[in-house]
């Protein structure tokens, strides 16, 4: 094993040890149970857990940073971020926050964005107590765990994306919808108060969250009738794709942080498509989600990573989306 992964292995064992000494009296402790590096040099935390805790991560045993929130239920965590960084060190810690929200931690200039995937295209993101729903669908007690939602963005009227059932159940008292045009025709009276309608290239700032609507078309759905979308989050730029084929306009995207890309066949992109985009436009977090194919299978997403390999910077986070 190299020079960096010893390192951090040690800090793992040396946490661990000074964790159960810490809390002697418990008959379990959460801590790691081992940090091994993978083939692709991709780092596999797994971690005996008595609570919800958080992993945070360093470069240098000086600067931490939260990379992951996670449940008690919730046993190992893929750092696929580690194959960039020659050192690596880890620690974990006990979590008892009531407004506890399991994700991946992303650093802004202000405070962490966690992301939640809920479902296919759905996912939650927090940020500063606000809860940002991205499409989501499938009733309200699939988000009875999650705050009620201060801004929601709905890509499409397609029903894997849009449900104005849902909408009404995961909706914050004061709660503001961005929708495009074909969306709003289909929403109530008391949904439409609550919404904004953007166009491909429009924008509008909610509580200091900046939305631009960019476009996301195919074959399967056309031009202007559905968004991607882009949200600046404390400086970092967040690319919600919708559902789109490989277009010019999203190769042509610049200074993506976070990039939510779909790959399902024949409705969106297959998987080549989508890393010869991200390869172009080159977001630093790549989800791949939207991922089952129409047969029931899904993309094949260890191909996704190999094909869009390292020498970009790109990292590619595959997360429990089914």
């Amino acid at each position: 094993m190299d020079g960096g992964y010893r390192r951090f292995l040690i800090l793992g064992m040396v946490y661990a040890a000074v964790a159960a000494s810490f809390f002697a009296e418990a008959q379990e402790v959460t801590g790691f149970r081992s940090i091994q590096r993978l083939t692709n040099s991709e780092v596999q935390l797994r971690l005996n857990s008595t609570s919800s805790y958080r992993i945070n991560v360093s470069t240098n045993l000086t600067v931490w940073e939260p990379l992951v929130s996670a449940a008690r239920q919730s046993t190992q965590y893929l750092d696929s971020g580690a194959i960039y960084r020659t050192n690596r060190y880890y620690n974990v810690v006990e979590v008892t926050d009531t407004n506890f929200l399991a994700g991946d931690h992303i650093a802004t200039d202000d405070g962490d964005v966690i992301v939640r995937p809920v479902n296919h295209a759905s996912f939650v993101m927090r940020w500063k107590g606000m809860m940002i729903y991205n499409d989501p669908v499938g009733g309200g007690a699939r988000y009875s765990t999650f705050p009620r939602a201060d801004l929601i963005l709905v890509s499409h009227s397609h029903s894997d994306h849009f449900e104005a059932a849902t909408l009404s159940a995961v909706r914050a008292t004061n709660g503001v919808i961005i929708v495009p045009q074909a969306v709003f025709n289909s929403l109530s009276t008391t949904l439409r108060a609550a919404a904004i309608v953007l166009t491909n290239g429009a924008s509008t700032n909610i509580n200091g969250v900046q939305v631009e609507a960019v476009p996301a078309y195919n074959g399967n759905h056309a031009r202007g009738t559905g968004n991607g979308y882009v949200v600046t989050i404390g400086g970092e730029r967040f690319y919600m794709a919708g559902d789109t084929g490989d277009v010019p306009e999203m190769r042509a995207l610049q200074n993506i942080d976070v990039a939510f890309l779909c790959m399902n066949v024949p409705f969106t992109m297959n998987v080549t498509a989508a890393a010869s985009a991200a390869k172009d436009f080159r977001p630093r977090i790549l989800y791949p989600y939207h991922y089952r194919n129409q047969d029931g299978t899904f993309a094949n997403l260890n191909d996704l990573k190999r094909q869009i390999g390292t020498e970009h910077g790109i990292e590619v986070r595959t997360r429990a989306w089914y």
